[in-house]
């Protein structure tokens, strides 16, 4: 049934009966039912009076059973009803409700309020028609209650919310300008709550450089209906000066005449005096957060550079990390391979002298010998990029050397390329090894050509640079030697692997990958570096930064002649723990026309030094037990004076190795051992201890521009 919901503890609308005599209770509730009412039959007056509540939707009496009782609790409890409750009563009677036939009737209308008499006899359908009009009456009783009480939360929390943001709430009758405000706006405007403030009031009030406009808003909102808001100035009684923030909206009938204005207002004093308090303040720091800002701005500028040059340095710092694990792998194996092919050179040359008279077995020993020349210059690029090659440093015009060099570069680079060299004749020396700097120039020409297939410029350039010192290079004076192409150029991630070793651009076979490599190691064992840059399209510069010295060159030495075989026979102890290092240098010792007694260590050496005497020592430096210094330190201490050659693959030796001794470059061949025994001969004292490093080997460092072309092979060139 419509309306239940709304009935007090819902459910099911109950009908309170007091019919004592005979039947008429059986009949009320069986009627009641049917009118869709649960009935609640009291057994007496005093029953009836106590059950009836808010909850019951009808009440049923029969006239003489309540004509001459108290009916005092009833009519209290009918008359202390709330204002939206009104109990219907039906009132069975045999005389009608009229007074002129039942003047007891007008004494239970008095008392009951909203009742309708049933004259019996009735028919059933009548008590039920009555019953469910009483109902209905009832029902639309039960939903004016929810929506008072629905309206009544509505103001409670209306109420509430005001007074949680301190907002006056107001309203201005349009017709008769009449307002009504809160206590809370009156105190917005300095006055009590119990003060009369009329409109005209609160427009004196206002400030009046603000009057005029909100006189304005006020007509703008009423002309059109837009919202108005405003925030003014407001002078209270005692003269004290406040900031009032209003806002309203125009409340129209529902024909749309402008009725009223429904509002509210804030006091925004604080926030006022707060923002005025900011701004003064404001004016004040300006100049200062100007300043500040420089400083700021300067100091994280400052950051910003020494943050970028720590992840240089950082970078720098990894990439060195990197190439010196690689550059110790690749120099342990390419000093093994070296001994290797000094085992492989040696008896090649050897096995040359006993077939001259065979052209067939002579050009196939002569093609040996190149194929391992070829594997020496390759470990000679590996050494270098480990920086374990040994070097000839002297003083060197590079001005001179360059152009010493133009033939050799014109033929390299072919016709379809230009050379363009800027070489100024006043830069000073620099302290490089000659030959080696020459191959790293070819190298770096040809990886010119090959960048540029439809011909171009080669720019070669010297200049002198100042370093203050940084992390890739010592304080002091530097030569620069660029040489630069506008060939295909390089993308950033190509050229970060530019100078690791195998690493190349070029197609399958045509380069070994190790020719930047090389002379990136070459650089960094003479105290420089190589600087690469480069730009898809454009090109790209290679930058090798050599030290420069005050030292003058030496005067070019003549051609030495092939060394003949030796003058006197000498007795040689020859110390290696290679037995195929060792068979083939006794080979070519004892092809040289001297006697030859073999040690594999520096223990069996020292045992022969101290039970015979020897001429000359040749002894390996790399030895298990005892190294090739240890052995000649032990063996001056029995022998002072004795000729000690040391035979080794390394640019340097370990730190604290500190002892004097010729140096023999492995892999050598019979011609370099000759030469380096004739010179060990030839001293006239061997001094011990020293500073610094010894003088170099005779590595694989070729003059002659064939055998420079050899070494570099064809497209041996990085990139």
């Amino acid at each position: 049934m419509a309306g239940i919901a709304a009935i007090p503890n819902s459910g099911k609308p109950k009908a309170l009966i007091y019919t004592p005599v005979g039947r008429d209770a059986w009949v009320a509730r069986s009627l009641v039912d049917e009118a869709g009412l649960a009935s609640i039959a009291a057994t007496d007056l005093s029953m009836f009076a106590s059950s009836l509540s808010d909850d019951i939707a009808l009440g049923v009496l029969t006239e003489e059973a309540v004509r001459s009782s108290d009916l005092k609790p009833i009519a209290a409890w009918v008359s202390a009803q709330p204002s939206w409750s009104d109990l219907p009563f039906i009132v069975l009677t045999t005389r009608g409700g009229g007074p002129e036939r039942n003047p007891a009737a007008a004494r239970l209308s008095e008392v009951l309020g909203n009742v309708t008499f049933l004259e019996r006899p009735f028919h059933a359908t009548s008590f039920i028609s009555v019953a469910r009009t009483a109902l209905k009456g009832r029902l639309r009783q039960y939903e004016a209650q929810a929506r008072l009480e629905a309206l009544g939360e509505g103001e409670r929390r209306l109420q509430t919310a005001l007074a949680a943001g301190r907002l006056g709430a107001w309203e201005l009758e349009l017709s008769s300008m009449a307002l009504s405000a809160s206590a809370t706006c009156k105190a917005i405007f300095g006055r009590g709550p119990d003060d009369d403030v009329t409109r005209d009031d609160l427009i004196a009030s206002i400030h009046p450089d603000d009057r005029d406009l909100v006189l304005a808003r006020l007509r703008q909102t009423i002309d059109t209906g837009r919202d108005y808001s405003i925030e003014h100035r407001t002078i209270w009684p005692d003269g004290s000066l406040h900031w009032t923030e209003v806002h309203a909206q125009l409340y129209s009938d529902r024909y749309g005449s402008a009725r009223k204005l429904v509002g509210v207002c804030s006091d925004t004093t604080v926030r006022k005096t707060i923002e005025e308090n900011l701004r003064r303040l404001n004016e004040n720091l300006e100049e200062r957060v100007r300043e500040r800002t420089k400083e700021v701005n300067a100091a994280h500028q400052t950051l910003l550079e020494e943050v970028a040059q720590r992840e240089r340095a950082e970078e720098q710092l990894r990439q060195s990390q990197k190439m010196e694990a690689i550059g110790q792998l690749t120099g342990g194996v390419a000093h093994d391979f070296n001994n290797l092919l000094m085992v492989v050179l040696g008896n090649l040359e050897l096995l040359g002298k006993h077939v001259g008279g065979d052209a067939k077995a002579t050009r196939l020993v002569d093609g040996a010998i190149q194929g391992a020349r070829r594997g020496a210059a390759l470990t000679q690029r590996l050494l270098a990029f480990a920086r374990q090659q040994d070097l000839q440093v002297k003083p060197v015009d590079l001005a001179a050397l360059v152009s010493g060099m133009n033939d050799l570069l014109r033929r390299s680079v072919g016709s379809s390329i230009s050379i363009k060299t800027t070489l100024p004749a006043t830069l000073p020396p620099a302290l490089v090894d000659a030959n080696q700097l020459e191959l790293a120039l070819l190298n770096l020409a040809v990886n010119a050509r090959d960048a540029m297939p439809d011909g171009g410029t080669l720019s070669i350039s010297l200049r002198e640079e100042q370093v203050a010192g940084d992390a890739a290079l010592g304080k002091g004076a530097y030569l620069v030697l660029a040489v630069a192409d506008g060939g295909t150029g390089m993308d950033a991630e190509t050229l970060k692997k530019a100078v690791d070793p195998f690493f190349s651009t070029k197609e399958l076979g045509k380069g070994t990958g190790l020719g930047l490599s090389m002379i990136h190691g070459l650089a960094v064992q003479l105290n420089g570096a190589l600087r690469l840059t480069s730009e898809l399209g454009v090109g790209t510069t290679a930058e090798l930064w050599l030290p420069a010295t005050e030292r003058r060159p030496e005067r070019p030495a003549e051609a030495e002649l092939p060394v003949p075989q030796a003058a006197s026979r000498l007795k040689i102890l020859l110390v290696d723990d290679d037995a195929l290092i060792a068979m083939s240098s006794v080979d070519m010792l004892e092809d040289l026309g001297h006697e030859v007694v073999e040690a594999n260590s520096g223990s069996q050496a020292l045992e022969l030094i101290s039970g015979q005497h020897f001429d000359l020592v040749i002894t390996d430096y790399s030895m298990p037990g005892m190294t090739g210094a240890q052995l000649a330190q032990a063996a001056r201490n029995i022998h002072p004076a004795l000729p000690i050659v040391l035979a080794t693959g390394y640019a340097d030796l370990p730190a604290g190795t500190d002892i004097d001794l010729p140096r023999l470059g492995k892999p050598y061949n019979q011609a370099q051992l000759a030469k380096e025994i004739a010179k060990a001969m030839a001293r006239e004292t061997v001094p011990l201890l020293r500073s610094g490093s010894g003088a170099g080997g005779l590595g694989l460092s070729p003059s002659k521009t064939d055998d420079v072309r050899d070494e570099i092979g064809d497209g041996a060139c990085v990139v």
